[in-house]
């Protein structure tokens, strides 16, 4: 790794949810500066509830969170990208109607980081550079997945948390997107929290993982010949 940018993350019994209904139950687990964490669990887990938590948009009940050792359970949003957080969503939060170009340019707050920024993401995904006038909302599945990804990448995040980003793609795609993610790791150190069901990508872009099961860590390890056993054990009906 050349790079020592990563943001390291500690959750420290964090608990959340929505209304009366609590999802996230005392969630403790410490990602270092530079580590890939892969968060797995079978879907209703509250594997996306916890990744919103950390972003402040699903409220903290108790606990803590923080980033660097410093607490941020208490900054929007936007403050958490100023302190350099990347997010890419399950749900598909482009914007339609506007160009590919325009999108990647939401990220940014100026327009003089726009070359070089693109200028990173054309190395990770080639097909955007020939298309940044097409409309967004005309790109298939995989290309607007590699997308939302382009744009968490635009500010060169120093954490990054990533949910279900293979979800329905096909093979050539989720190699694309695993090597973009190794390859920010590498060059910048980049700390990951993946959520994930898909456990061949998640044992490529992870050096470790947890499992949730119904708002609580389970298990937890490292990515070695043991993992995928021990994984399958949570993700098994």
């Amino acid at each position: 790794m050349t790079g020592a940018a990563g943001a390291g993350l500690v959750l420290t019994e964090v608990s959340s949810g929505y209304g009366a209904v609590s999802i996230v139950r005392g969630v403790s687990l410490a990602i270092r500066p530079g580590e890939s964490v892969a968060l797995l669990g079978k879907n209703g887990m509250g594997k996306t509830t916890l990744l919103k938590t950390i972003l402040g948009l699903v409220g903290l009940r108790s606990g803590a969170i923080a980033i660097d050792g410093r607490s941020v359970a208490d900054l929007s949003p936007a403050k958490l990208v100023a302190l350099g957080v990347g997010y890419a969503p399950q749900e598909q939060p482009l914007f339609q109607d506007l160009s590919i170009r325009d999108n990647l340019r939401l990220a940014l707050a100026s327009d003089r980081l726009l070359p070089e920024a693109l200028a990173r993401v054309f190395g990770h995904f080639p097909f955007l550079k020939d298309r940044l006038s097409q409309r967004a909302g005309t790109l298939s599945g995989g290309e607007q997945k590699m997308l939302i990804l382009a744009r968490a990448l635009m500010l060169r995040p120093r954490l990054l948390l990533i949910d279900e980003i293979s979800e329905g793609l096909q093979p050539s795609v989720v190699d694309r997107i695993a090597a973009a993610l190794a390859a920010e790791r590498v060059a910048n150190g980049t700390t990951m929290l993946i959520v994930e069901q898909n456990l061949d990508f998640a044992l490529r872009v992870a050096n470790r993982w947890a499992a949730l099961k119904l708002g609580e860590i389970d298990d937890e390890g490292p990515v070695d010949g043991d993992a995928r056993a021990r994984i399958l054990r949570h993700l098994s009906v």
